[in-house]
């Protein structure tokens, strides 16, 4: 009996990259391993085209690891990326701070006899020196974002890039703000919040307004971040270079709470009580009015791990686009998946204030 068609080689390949497509991309080490089946199964998956398609059928970059940044009394952590995935990234450069990790970027404070920022790709290796900001800071927190217009984010590496910088001035201790762009190598000229526009001082004892040392939310071309008074929210209009102020939706005096973007493209904010995980969204209708709405309350007793009977969560950071919570208690930090609930173990305990995840296609083709 005659050997029944084999189909085309094209055909297989086809199928092949269909399956391949479906490898988990929070699991890079399964395409590694992959490309060194065969020489055939390699050309697959360093096409350019298959990895184009595998970014667009993932949609959002996986976390790869992660740094962090601690209340200023707490001192800085150890200053490395802490990989969450069998593969190594680059070598961790040398550095006093890390500030944020965004668009396949880490932005970090190097301190020397002239300190610098320092934005450093860890899948490339690529390191780029921006000098210090101008403002005279007693606090700040910064941000990296890539500035490619029209840009999807899944594929960031190299390209020009700006950085943000948030400040409570040590001179006069206004709010400010300040734009680093690449393509100029230049700082703009800094913007400060207007004094009237400062929330009452509370009962806490702090009398300037200082920048809270988290990691800023970016949701278009706006950029936000709060402060240690009354959990103020400072918005940073990137197109208009101005600063507002957004009162928060509770007035508790809650001191871990991340900013958020939700599902819908809306800023949102995230703290725990009671073991509860409470969610709201910004929600802005067609004239342009704001509201907060109470989104999701999630029962999370029994679903993070404790060291002991009175041990408490506290809301720690997020992922955008996978939509994770970052949650510690005295067993550890943990993700918290929002959509399935699915809880992981990412670290042994420690002093966590504010996760910075870095998020980054790591394949064999990059």
């Amino acid at each position: 009996m005659a050997e029944p068609p084999r189909p085309p080689p094209e055909l297989i390949d086809d199928v092949t990259a269909e399956i391949f497509l479906r490898l988990p991309p929070d699991e890079p080490e399964h395409l590694f391993r992959t490309s060194l089946v065969c020489k055939t199964w390699l050309r697959i998956v360093t096409d350019p085209d298959f990895l184009r398609r595998y970014r667009a059928f993932h949609r959002a970059p996986p976390l790869l690891g992660y740094l962090q940044r601690r209340q200023v009394m707490e001192g800085d952590p150890d200053p490395r990326l802490v990989p969450t995935t069998v593969l190594p990234l680059t070598s961790n450069p040398s550095f006093r701070r890390a500030l944020d990790c965004r668009h396949g970027r880490v932005l970090a404070h190097v301190y020397d006899d002239d300190g610098y920022l320092l934005v450093w790709d860890p899948v490339t290796g690529d390191k780029q020196r921006v000098p210090d900001s101008e403002i005279d800071w007693l606090i700040y927190t910064a941000g990296v974002f890539c500035a490619v217009s029209g840009c999807d984010h899944l594929d960031c590496h190299g390209g020009p890039f700006r950085v943000v910088f948030f400040a409570t001035d040590d001179h006069n201790g206004l709010i400010k703000a300040q734009v680093y762009s690449s393509e100029t190598g230049a700082w703009s000229a800094p913007v400060s919040l207007p004094e009237s526009c400062l929330p009452p001082r509370s009962g806490d004892g702090y009398r300037l307004p200082y920048v809270l040392p988290k990691r800023v939310a970016l949701i278009g071309d706006d950029i936000y971040f709060m402060l240690r008074r009354n959990n103020a929210i400072i918005k940073y209009d990137l197109g208009q270079n101005c600063l507002s102020l957004i009162n928060p939706p509770s007035c508790d005096a809650y001191y871990y709470i991340t900013l958020v973007e939700m599902e819908d493209g809306e800023l949102g904010f995230a703290y725990i009580r009671d073991w509860k995980l409470y969610l709201w969204s910004r929600k802005v209708n067609p004239e342009g009015a704001a509201e907060w709405v109470r989104s999701r309350v999630i029962q999370l007793e029994g679903m993070i791990p404790v060291a002991h009977p009175d041990d408490e969560a506290v809301v720690v950071g997020s992922a955008e686009g996978v939509g994770i919570i970052f949650l510690c208690t005295c067993a550890g930090l943990f993700s918290f998946e929002l959509k399935s609930g699915r809880v992981r173990k990412v670290d042994e305990p420690e002093v966590y204030f504010s996760i910075l995840p870095y998020m980054s296609f790591y394949t064999p083709g990059t």
